[in-house]
């Protein structure tokens, strides 16, 4: 059986970021791709509960493609 490739997300792409901390929506945020830091850590976009969004650095390992029924 073929191995499916690792999705990588790359600058401009839209991603599904999951974490276990209580401070994020349940079932986790979509996120917009800014830009790749260092040491595998990716700057992404997201959108607060007051509509202002808020850019912050999550580990690439912590993106997920998001679900192709987004849109």
């Amino acid at each position: 059986m073929a191995r499916k490739a690792k999705w990588t997300p790359k600058p401009g792409e839209l991603a599904h970021y999951w974490c276990n901390s209580g401070k994020l929506a349940r079932g986790g945020l979509n996120v917009l791709v800014i830009a790749e830091a260092s040491g595998g850590y990716m700057i992404v976009e997201a959108l607060r509960s007051d509509g202002s969004s808020v850019r912050i650095t999550v580990k690439s390992a912590s993106l997920r493609a998001p679900q192709p029924s987004l849109f």
